[in-house]
Order: structure tokens, then sequence, then C-alpha cells
């Protein structure tokens, strides 16, 4: 059953000296779900979240919630006692962490016995139940985000925003942070709309994205739509996708076709016609490595490469292969090792027509 929508942005406009910021024909955040503004740095992802909050308002343009414009002050404030917002600082107060957590419930008036169960309760989802009586002050980087996160939760908000949230975190606090984090928007199905620039932190926690770029959304679907079926080539290149590649169709049939790229010929799947030039894209964990023909191999493309380069990246390895065009592919350290790749080498480089996503060109 598709999810309804919960907040709707229709015909946004915003400009600063003459420029515009944001133009938005129409953005949907669905009930129950997660969605991830992605774009580069000044995109409009920051600006965006701050009109879904209430805290900016467009010159044209209305934003919906729950079905409903909001138009006047009664609406905004209407729309405050429902939204929770967490900025890329924790911006605590100088008080205990249970004071800080229990701001958002004062602010609202509950009473104090209820405002000790939820404080309670949001600082046990996110483990920090013995931080009670510190300080804000005497608090790490990532026990202040905790903090912040739990104050937001507290109020039990029918949306969550986050601004680049955990961008200021080390390494292990951001990890560990994210994790409990989409466990907890899972249990409490709270919507949320998290602005993002990293592909990894998307891909762990949204299950909707839209990107962003000048302003503008240039595509939007959910994460395996976005990543595995990008629009245009910004988008591709933002979401990861390696391997982008110029083609012109050389043959089609019932949906099969070949591209000629570089004078190489790459099976695909797609809806072109003859002499259409195209991109094709490849995802890097889409190409299999090996160091010699596979005799059972399904795969329509296989390529001899030469390992141009090998870049460390955590448990993998990154392959630039030259199989007479670029290629890019990740292999595990161990399966280097075992298969004896190493820079210089000449490996079989592999993958299926239906991984070559085909974008067709600008003229």
């Amino acid at each position: 059953m598709k999810s309804e929508g919960l907040m709707k942005a229709e015909n946004i406009i915003l400009k600063r000296g003459g420029v515009t910021v944001l133009d938005i024909p129409e953005l949907h955040v669905r009930q129950g779900r997660i969605l991830a503004l992605i774009g580069p740095n000044g995109a409009g992802k920051s600006t965006l979240l701050l009109m879904l909050a209430g805290l900016l308002k467009p010159q044209q343009g209305k934003i919906y919630f729950q079905g409903s414009p909001l138009e006047t002050r009664a609406d905004l404030a209407m729309l405050r006692r429902h939204v929770s917002v967490v900025f890329q600082e924790p911006l605590l107060l100088n008080n205990s962490v249970f004071e800080n957590v229990a701001l958002g419930l004062k602010f609202r008036k509950i009473k104090n016995e209820e405002i000790k169960i939820r404080v309670q309760s949001a600082l046990d989802y996110f483990g920090i139940s013995q931080l009670e009586k510190r300080s804000a002050r005497a608090l790490s980087g990532g026990e202040a985000k905790r903090v912040s996160l739990a104050r937001a939760f507290a109020i039990k908000p029918q949306i969550i925003l986050l601004d680049e949230a955990f961008n200021s975190l080390d390494p292990p606090s951001r990890e560990t942070i994210i994790d409990d984090l989409k466990r907890i928007l899972e249990e409490t199905k709270i919507t949320a709309v998290l602005a993002l620039h990293d592909r990894e932190e998307t891909l762990r926690l949204a299950q909707d994205v839209s990107v962003m770029n000048s302003g503008k959304i240039v595509q939007s679907g959910t994460t395996a739509e976005i990543f595995n079926h990008p629009d245009s080539e910004f988008v591709a290149n933002f979401v990861g996708t390696e391997t982008i590649l110029e083609g012109t169709v050389k043959s089609c049939s019932v949906g099969n076709i070949v591209v000629s790229v570089y004078g190489k010929e790459i099976a695909a799947i797609g809806d072109c016609s003859i002499g259409q030039k195209v991109y094709c894209c490849l995802r890097p964990e889409n190409i299999t490595v090996s160091s010699q023909v596979q005799s059972k191999i399904s795969a329509r493309n296989i390529f001899e490469a030469k390992v141009t380069k090998i870049i460390r990246q955590g448990f993998f390895n990154k392959l630039i292969l030259d199989c007479g065009f670029p290629l890019v592919a990740y292999v595990t350290i161990t399966s280097c090792e075992d298969l004896g790749i190493t820079q210089g080498a000449t490996v079989v480089a592999s993958f299926k027509a239906t991984s070559v996503h085909v974008i067709h060109r600008e003229k």
C-alpha cells in the first residue's frame, strides 16, 4: 500500500539578491518514510529544510502539512508543535542533559510526570541514560549529538528534519549514531527528512531520495531508483556511478542494444534507436574481475583489461581498469590476494547487460 503524503512543497520560489535560491515545482514527503535531500554544497538542501520546518517563508508557492496549506501564524504554530529539527551543531543549553532533553516538552506545557517518562524514554533510545545529570558542557561531540537527537524525539514529532546532522562527528561516533537513528526511525515510524552530502549515509538511512542541484530537484525516487537508474550524467556522478561512458547505439532488437564505446561493443538493455548518442553507466560493485575467462560465466560483456591503479578503500580495493575504455571495479582485498591482482596485471572484467544503465544524451 502506498504511503500517504504528510508534507508537500508546491511551486516554491525563493530569491536572494535577484538570484534564485530555490525553484521547486513539487516535493512530496511520504508518511512513515525517510527522505534524503542530497546534492553538492550550495544545492539548496538546508534552505529547503528550513522552509519545510516553517522557519523560512517562500516568496512564491506553498508548503502543505497533512493536506492543509501553511498560510497563517496559527498554521505555523501548529506545524512547529509536530516538527523537530536537528541542526549540524547540537545547540545545547548550559544545563544538565535532562533539562536539555526536556526543553521542547516544557515549551509545550507537558506535565512534569509525563516529562520524566518521555525524557527517560528518549535517553534510553540513544543509550545515554547515564548522562542524565551531566552538564551539557562536559559532553563529547558524539554525546552532544545524541542529546540533541533525544531532545528531538522526546516530543514524539510527526516529522523530524535533520540538517547535515553527522558532519562534525568522528567516524566511530558517526557509525553508531547512524545505526541507532535508523533503528529508532524504523521502530517509531516517524517520518524523516535528512539533508545529506554523503552517499553511504544516504544508502544506509533513506528509503526515498531527492537529488538537488542549483536550487532545483533534478530527480526524485526511491533510493534504489536513484542509485541504479540515474536520469542524467550529473545524478550518476553524484550517486557514485564510477564508470560513465559516452557511446553510440550500433544495433537494437527487442530491448537489447549494442553500444559502440571507444571502438568496443557493450551489450545493454534499453529502448534506443540506431545512431543515438547515449551514456553507459556502470556501478563498480556490478563488475566481476577474474584472472581468466570463466567457463560458466553468464555475463554478455567480457573484456580483457589491464589494472592501471589499485586504491585501498576499507575492506575493498578500487581497481582502475583499462579495457580499451576506462572501467572501475570493487574487489575485496582477500580476492585480490587470492587472484594475484597487482598494478599492471592483466585480468578479465565482465558485467551483465542488465547492469548497464543507459541514459540518452542531450544533443
